[in-house]
């Protein structure tokens, strides 16, 4: 696997293209990224065999961007960490100018290098104290697979200034899919990267190592229990093809559009989301992107304490995009777009299919309303509504063990939704326990859960926080929110408890945090001060904050929450500032939590008609259960970012009914004629038009023709028959007739499909002789209209 890894590393790295940006926020192209390692190698700061942690867009000034035209000049510049000789720095290269205007040692330790990965896993392996520690668990060194592992920061004083990882191993599967079924648990080694060596092993004792492969591929789940029946599966189509249109970055799609573009660090970003009101395009957001994944395990064992991973600045959620799948990851209709990030090297390393964008209806509506008072007798009007359609934006990273897909979803209301969705595979820790009746059970499920014989899923958390760039209809914004408070001075009146609404404006940084609780209800908006809609309310962009979580943290005294200081409060505000971009920390691997947004907003910088960066923590407790094994379901989180007062109305209610929808219609055309007619025959409109419809799914067109030739009769009759008595007989042929006419179209509509035709033929036939044979009756009578019942009223 690992060989196979590198090499298809190598081979994207060749395959990615370039073009020149159309945009000054479009992500780099592979030409720009060459191009970048070639102006540090000309200018003496790098060479052949430099490492690039990172390579990304330095974004201009927001004012730069939002006054550009197409044709308009703007330099070019990359933000580049490498390694030196003397350890890594950090340059900005000006590709427009071609040179390098800064360079200098890194502030802190830059995100893992993949070959690092590899180095650290090798350099375990060699060392005969972890060989004699797999030795001990009956495992051969090259039957090994090691996994490092980011080791977080403790302060511990003979580390400080290195650069390392801890590793423990797992027996490498043989024949299946899972690499971390079998923990070696209670072996570790620490691996200074900088030096390439072993620094300490940890051997607490080996414990009986599982023997289920629990793999996950069909083939492999059909040997432990069986698989359910495919039956009929619904799909995802979109024969017309898409209705969103894409041109250097840009996606236009019904009130919406916005730019995208992958970050090695952040992965998906979002630019200049737009929103049409009417004929105007107004500004919503000028940027949204994930800052920082916090994933703390909560198991205080040798093995486990130090593993608090910060998965987007320590690893990269845009280095590990996968490849999505179509049918399974997005819709086959979907249109899917790579992603281009550096390697190693310095080379442009392209993820194929590594963006998905699609539409899509899964059968809920937008808005409806059924009105029981526009309701006749005998007779439903149907409800009001649209479907709704939303456009969904799609990546997905898979760090280590876990998968994380990450979606915008663009709706018609004019919300958008951020959803994270977590899949993948539970850490798990090797354990004596079996069963929870066994007596090592209590102990060992201290801190985790039983989810398979000798398998421990420790307890963790997931936290991601969003850095929402808020602009609406311009940069300079205020902030508030609206509290949900007691009712104060009711009148005389029988309620007696209510709730009334106090906008509370943040008017500083440090007043600006919050954390939100059930039992203090409130809503945060962004609005825009200098704008009135037509009521005089000011438009404004809402957090609904969805998914948050707290925990019982020391963000003094406890070296990772202190690092993710963040989680204090779930929501932040700050004035923009370009080079604050990620909550964590410029540089979060081994980070001591000095630069984290905590620091940041200690200036307490005024926030009226300032330019607001919001910064949300969606998050969640994970408890694991066995059904979470050996594969995890999706579990969603959404953040709803909604408008409020933006829009004059609901903007979802111009959404157009389906061309072919015939909700608000009679089901045929034989049924709307029958219910303007005598009383009789509408109370048989019904059962003819359900049997008209029967034979029209089921065969040739000729059964259509039967029944029109018996609507034909029917009218015929209406026209020239009397409505005393006397039209009794004509009245019964009639009646024959239509019997005949529908008697065949069921008949057809039970048969084959090849007697269908010769059925629908021989009801057509039946209902002309039947129609003859009523005209001749009519013709000794007298002419007479039949008086028909009344049109139905809007109200029926």
């Amino acid at each position: 696997m690992k060989t196979t890894l590198a090499a298809g590393l190598t081979v994207a790295a060749a395959l990615a293209g370039s073009a020149a940006f159309a945009h000054p926020l479009d992500g780099l192209s592979g030409d720009e990224i060459r191009r970048t390692t070639e102006i540090l190698r000309e200018a003496g700061e790098a060479d052949g065999d430099t490492l690039y942690p990172l390579i990304e867009l330095k974004e201009p000034p927001k004012d730069q961007v939002l006054a550009w035209q197409p044709g308009d000049s703007l330099d070019r510049r990359v933000i580049v960490d490498y390694a030196t000789p003397d350890g890594f720095k950090r340059a900005i290269v000006n590709l427009t100018a071609g040179s390098v205007e800064e360079s200098a040692p890194t502030e802190g330790q830059p995100m893992i290098l993949f070959g690092e990965f590899m180095k650290a896993m090798q350099v375990a392996l060699s060392d005969p104290r972890m060989v004699e520690g797999l030795e001990k668990r009956g495992v051969k060194a090259d039957e090994a697979f090691c996994l490092p592992l980011t080791a977080g920061n403790f302060l511990t004083p003979e580390y400080e200034g290195t650069r390392m990882m801890k590793v423990p191993c797992y027996k490498a599967p043989s024949e299946s899919s899972n690499w971390y079924a079998k923990p070696l648990e209670g072996l570790y080694a620490m691996v200074d990267l900088q030096q390439s060596k072993v620094v300490d092993v940890i051997d607490i004792g080996e414990l009986p190592a599982p023997t289920d492969n629990w793999g996950y591929t069909e083939a492999e789940i059909a040997e432990r229990a069986p698989l359910r029946d495919r039956g009929n599966p619904p799909h995802l189509v979109q024969e017309g093809g898409p209705n969103f249109t894409m041109e250097d970055g840009l996606v236009n799609w019904d009130i919406w559009r916005f730019r995208w573009r992958t970050d090695k660090r952040p992965g998906l970003v979002l630019s200049e989301v737009d929103v049409k009101d009417g004929e105007e395009w107004r500004s919503v957001l000028y940027q949204a992107h994930l800052s920082e994944v916090f994933v703390p395990y909560m198991d205080p064992s040798e093995g486990w304490y130090w593993r608090t991973y910060m998965d987007s600045g320590e690893y990269g959620f845009g280095l590990f995009l996968t490849p999505l799948r179509r049918d399974v990851d997005c819709p086959s209709f979907a249109t899917f777009l790579p992603a281009v990030v550096n390697d190693d090297a310095g080379n442009p390393l392209e993820i194929p299919d590594a963006v998905c964008i699609f539409e899509r209806n899964i059968g809920d509506p937008a808005w409806r309303h059924f009105e029981v008072f526009a309701q006749g007798e005998n007779q439903f009007t149907p409800a009001e509504g649209r479907p709704e359609t939303e456009l969904v934006v799609r990546t997905a990273s898979e760090v280590g063990n876990y998968d994380y897909l990450i979606d915008y979803r663009f709706k018609q209301n004019g919300q958008i939704e951020i959803q994270i969705g977590a899949t993948g595979l539970d850490a798990v820790k090797g354990s004596a326990t079996t069963h929870m009746d066994d007596p090592t059970a209590e102990e060992d499920t201290k801190y985790g859960s039983l989810i398979a014989p000798h398998l421990i899923a420790p307890n963790h958390d997931h936290y991601f926080n969003f850095r929402l760039d808020f602009d609406v209809d311009q940069p300079a914004n205020m902030a508030s929110t609206l509290d949900i408070v007691p009712a104060e001075n009711l009148p005389d009146v029988p309620r007696k408890s209510m709730w009334q609404v106090k906008e509370v404006m943040a008017d500083s940084e440090l007043n600006a945090r919050y954390t939100f609780s059930a039992f203090k209800p409130r809503y945060f908006h962004v609005m825009n001060h200098d704008r009135k809609g037509p009521l005089g309310h000011n438009p404004a962009y809402m957090i609904h904050h969805g998914n948050v979580a707290y925990g019982p943290y020391d963000f003094d005294n406890d070296p990772p929450f202190k690092r993710n200081r963040y989680l204090e409060y779930s929501l932040w505000n700050t004035v923009y500032d370009p080079d604050q971009r990620y909550a964590g920390g410029t540089f979060a691997m081994q980070s001591d939590g000095t630069d984290t947004l905590a620091q940041w907003v200690e200036d307490d910088q005024s926030l009226e008609n300032a330019d607001i960066v919001s910064w949300f923590t969606a998050g969640f407790h994970h408890i694991p259960r066995t059904e979470d094994w050996p594969v995890m379901s999706t579990d969603w989180k959404t953040i709803h970012i909604m408008p409020m007062n933006f829009f004059a109305m609901n903007p979802a209610a111009t959404i157009r009914l389906p061309a072919s929808d015939e909700a608000a219609l009679p089901d045929s055309a034989e049924e709307a004629a029958t219910e303007a007619t005598e009383t009789d025959i509408t109370d048989k409109a019904g059962d003819e038009a359900a049997a008209e419809n029967a034979a029209a799914d089921a065969t040739a067109p000729a059964a259509d023709g039967a029944a029109d030739t018996a609507t034909e009769a029917e009218a015929e009759a209406e026209g020239e028959a009397d409505a005393d008595a006397n039209a009794e007989p004509a009245s019964d042929t009639l009646d024959q007739a239509l019997d005949a006419a529908l008697g065949g179209a069921e008949t057809a509509a039970e048969v084959t499909a090849e007697e269908a035709t010769e059925a629908a033929d021989a009801a057509a036939e039946a209902a002309r002789e039947a129609l003859s044979e009523a005209q001749e009756v009519l013709q000794g009578q007298d002419a007479q209209t039949l008086d028909t019942a009344p049109a139905p009223t809007p109200a029926q």
